[in-house]
C-alpha cells in the first residue's frame, strides 16, 4: 500500500528521543521551550507555546481570545471538524463561510457578504478560523483587511502548512492575525507523533495560552492574588487543561524542524510531477495562488462526480491509499442536529462531491509517484 501521507523519521531523530529517556527530564524539562523557540524562530513570531494536539491549540486560542457563551466562531466547511468544534468547546455558536472555487480555502469575498449581512443583524463574528488546506496560505491580507473593518480577531489554521509562505513571508509570522496554530501530526509535514503549537506575538495572549495549556496554575508570583507562601507555593488561577506536550515529542520536533525546508521542498517536486504527468486527463488539478508557496501538505484533485467513487475505490483496490480530505462539517450530523442543511454552503458541497486527496509525502519516490499516476490513469479509463 502506498500511502496518502507518511512519516520520515531518521536515526538523528531517533538518537533525540532516546538521550531524552536518558535524560532526568520526560516532561515539563527544557526541551519543549527549545522547540517552542526553534519554531517561532523559523517563522518569524514571538512566542511558541507548545501543546499536545492542534486541537488543544486551537481550543486555547479561543479561550485565549476570550471566546465564550454569546460569541460566534466562524470558519471554512472544508477543514477537520476540530476548526469548527473549538468554538463549541467554549460554547460559542459556529457557523460557516463557502469556499473560494479556485484555492478551496475561505472565499474573502463570501466572508465580506456574510458580514454585511451579519452586522445588520447584529450577530458578527468574535473570531475567524480560516484554514490553510493543504497547505496553501488563504488569502489572509484581505482576511485581515475585514478584520479591521468588522472587529473579529484571526485565528489561522496552519496545520497543514507549516514551512508555507505568503507574500515571501512564512506562515506564522502573525502578521495578518492574532494567533496561527499548527499541527504535528505524522502525516503532517513536521512530526511530534502527535503535537501541535500556537504562535503569536502577543505576550498576554502567549501567557494566557500557557497558562490554559497546564491546569491554569502557576508559579510566577506576578499572577498571584498574593505572595507566596513559599517556594513550594503555586495557585490555580484559571480553569485551565492539561494539554501540555512531552519532553519526547519536543525532542523529536526540534531534530524534524533541521530538514523542515527540505521537506517542503521535496513536496514541490512532487507536486510539479504530478501536474506533468496528469496534464490533459479529466480532472481539475489544485491551482496555486501566485501570492503563495505552500507547505503541500496536500495533493488534492478533482474528478467528475459520476466517476469519483469508481476512481477512488479502484485505486484502494489496487494498493494506493488515496484519502478525502473533507467532508464538510455542516454536513456531519452532529451539525445537522443544530440546523445546517445540505445546500448552505454549495461551492464546499461540489468541492466534497469530486475531491480526492493524491499520496503526497516527502519520502515518497519517482518510482512510487508513477504507480499512483498510472493506477489513476486506468481506473478514469474504466
Amino acid at each position: 500500500m502506498i500511502p496518502y501521507g507518511r512519516q520520515d523519521i531518521s536515526q538523528e531523530d531517533i538518537d533525540a528521543v532516546i538521550g531524552v529517556l536518558q535524560s532526568d527530564f520526560l516532561t515539563q524539562g527544557p526541551m519543549v521551550p527549545r522547540f517552542e523557540a526553534a519554531v517561532a524562530a523559523h517563522v518569524g513570531a514571538a512566542h511558541g507555546v507548545a501543546v499536545n494536539s492542534a486541537t488543544s491549540a486551537l481550543h486555547i486560542a479561543c479561550l485565549a481570545l476570550d471566546l465564550g457563551p454569546g460569541d460566534r466562531l466562524w470558519t471554512t466547511p472544508i477543514t477537520f471538524v476540530a476548526s469548527a468544534n473549538c468554538g463549541l468547546y467554549c460554547g460559542a455558536e459556529v457557523d460557516f463561510v463557502d469556499i473560494d472555487p479556485r484555492t478551496w480555502n475561505m472565499c474573502p469575498r463570501a466572508l465580506e457578504r456574510k458580514l454585511v449581512a451579519a452586522e445588520t443583524q447584529g450577530r458578527l463574528p468574535k473570531v475567524v478560523v480560516p484554514v490553510h488546506l493543504a497547505g496553501q496560505p488563504c488569502d489572509m491580507a484581505a482576511i485581515h483587511a475585514l478584520g479591521q473593518r468588522f472587529g473579529f480577531r484571526i485565528i489561522e489554521d496552519a496545520s497543514h502548512a507549516i514551512g508555507g509562505r505568503y507574500r515571501g513571508e512564512f506562515i506564522g509570522n502573525g502578521r495578518y492575525s492574532d494567533i496561527t496554530v499548527f499541527s504535528f501530526h505524522p502525516v503532517k509535514i513536521v512530526t511530534t507523533a502527535e503535537g501541535g503549537m500556537a504562535l503569536t506575538n502577543d505576550a498576554v495572549l502567549a501567557s494566557r495560552m500557557e497558562l490554559l495549556r497546564s491546569h491554569g496554575v502557576t508559579r510566577d508570583p506576578d499572577q498571584m492574588t498574593h505572595t507566596p507562601d513559599g517556594p513550594w507555593y503555586y495557585q490555580q488561577v484559571a480553569l485551565g487543561f492539561n494539554y501540555r506536550m512531552t519532553e519526547l515529542q519536543a525532542a523529536l520536533g526540534i531534530s524534524q524542524m533541521k530538514r523542515l525546508e527540505a521537506f517542503v521542498a521535496r513536496r514541490h517536486e512532487l507536486a510539479r510531477r504530478y501536474d506533468k504527468l496528469l496534464a490533459g486527463l479529466p480532472i481539475t488539478l489544485p491551482w496555486q495562488h501566485p501570492d503563495s508557496y505552500s507547505g503541500l501538505h496536500l495533493y488534492v484533485i478533482r474528478v467528475p462526480v459520476a466517476r469519483r467513487r469508481s476512481v477512488f475505490e479502484a485505486m484502494r483496490a489496487a494498493g494506493i491509499g488515496v484519502n478525502l480530505h473533507y467532508i464538510p462539517i455542516h454536513t456531519q450530523p452532529y451539525y445537522q442536529a443544530m440546523g445546517f442543511r445540505p445546500g448552505d454552503f454549495p461551492e464546499a458541497e461540489r468541492y466534497y462531491a469530486e475531491a480526492i486527496s493524491l499520496p503526497m509525502y516527502h519520502v515518497m519516490t519517482d518510482a512510487q509517484q508513477d504507480r499512483v499516476v498510472a493506477t489513476l490513469m486506468m481506473a478514469l479509463e474504466q
